[in-house]
């Protein structure tokens, strides 16, 4: 008999398919976010265990986990050997939301709990354990809790910190908890070390205090990008311009900037006083600026010519900056063109790969309604001075996850 929640499994993506996580629950308040999470998960088509401690089953049942699951909860640690059979079974682990208690327990190696127990095992095997703090402020800022949670990292499990809002350790968005979860099983933190700039989003050039030029860029992709390389371990800066729809991980060192000039300053303040392994120039900065500009609101029933000029090349700026500080940095660019076919997108972008001198260009067809710009997917050429590659249309966030692969490539070769 198939479950009736497994009408869910990869909904969204098949990106986690053929991946097994399981999923602790102790006994915060936040509980009953777990539910959300264990489905989210699932959509992403990973296969979901649910582990929970003996309190937190007395705040929510068993069986509501068991309806979104379909699969029975582990509830007792009585005498069975689940948290072994567990660990040898599934993929990785994550407890969300994780508790003051619990963090302890696991820094000192206290398995008393059906939770602790399971993740002790996944650690033995080397597995990735996602541990999610969510408690009261003041406690999360404690002495104690901070070296507890400190320990934690030195033993090797990962920890995604809370979400700091209204005053409170929330739990962070389901979103970003499934994303960090899909990252640990698929990469690990690969790219512990590597320092990254990324840059995000429309800029906007304005002709008076409420009139402006710009694009239909939703940041989407430069975000997912910051997001992917922040939870595989790297140092991120990301630079991005106005974004309504799309809301970066507040854990990301960020600047926030409206016009293309503003852009540009940043971006090279940035290359200048940092060495950075690897810069993905992911924004879409207007291509031109209204060269008179009025300081006031200009009268709607005024006849208006205006004439445009052209912004700096912020690609062009920043190549032969960074490549003169360090020749050894990837700079990555992206080419959004309206094209007939494929083969006049890819030469476009090879000739802007050339004229720049830069090591990797992103191609997409902009012209297609389905990607692109303010979608939640692309489909793109991933093009470098050796090959071309076409990358069929999935989410950015998968999209990311594949640049920032043969981005590592080519800083090892």
């Amino acid at each position: 008999m198939v479950h009736p929640s497994e009408d869910i499994l990869c909904e969204e993506t098949r990106v986690l398919e053929g991946h097994k996580i399981v999923l602790g629950v102790t006994s915060s308040i936040a509980l009953y976010r777990s539910i959300d999470l264990a489905r989210k998960l699932m959509r992403r088509c990973a296969r979901v265990r649910v582990v929970m401690s003996h309190d937190a089953s007395r705040f929510i049942s068993p069986l509501l986990f068991e309806w979104a699951t379909g699969l029975e909860p582990v509830v007792d640690v009585g005498g069975g050997v689940e948290h072994i059979s567990l660990a040898r079974e599934y993929d990785g682990m994550v407890i969300a939301p994780a508790t003051a208690n619990t963090i302890a327990k696991l820094a000192y190696g206290v398995a008393d709990t059906p939770v602790t127990l399971t993740a002790l095992s996944f650690h033995g095997m080397g597995k990735p354990v996602l541990v999610v703090p969510v408690m009261h402020l003041n406690m999360y800022y404690s002495r104690i809790v901070k070296e507890n949670i400190d320990r934690l990292k030195q033993l090797g499990y990962y920890v995604l910190e809370p979400w700091i809002e209204e005053d409170k350790a929330k739990i962070p968005p389901i979103e970003e908890i499934a994303l960090k979860t899909e990252a640990l099983v698929l990469r690990g933190e690969d790219l512990r070390g590597v320092r990254i700039l990324v840059t995000a989003g429309p800029t906007r050039e304005y002709l008076d205090p409420v009139r402006f030029i710009s694009n239909p860029s939703s940041g989407r992709m430069g975000v997912a990008v910051a997001r992917e390389a922040f939870y595989r371990g790297a140092r991120v800066k990301l630079i991005h311009g106005p974004l309504c729809s799309v809301e970066p991980p507040q854990w990301i060192e960020k600047t926030s900037v409206e016009s293309t000039e503003e852009m540009r300053k940043a971006v090279l303040r940035e290359v200048e006083q940092g060495e950075y392994d690897i810069i993905v120039l992911a924004a879409a900065p207007a291509d031109y600026r209204f060269k008179k500009t009025s300081s006031e609101k200009i009268d709607s029933t005024n006849r208006l010519v205006v004439e445009l000029e052209p912004t700096p090349k912020i690609i062009r700026d920043v190549a032969l900056t960074a490549k003169s500080k360090k020749p050894s940095t990837i700079i990555i660019g992206f080419s959004a063109e309206t094209v007939k076919d494929d083969r006049e997108l890819v030469e476009r972008a090879k000739r802007k790969m050339e004229k720049y001198g830069i090591d990797m260009i992103i191609a997409n067809n902009v012209s297609r309604r389905d990607i692109g710009f303010e979608s939640k997917y692309n489909e793109v050429y991933i093009i470098t001075r050796n090959r071309v590659e076409h990358v069929p249309k999935k989410t950015k966030e998968g999209i990311a996850r594949i640049i920032l692969d043969k981005a590592i490539e080519l800083t090892r070769k």
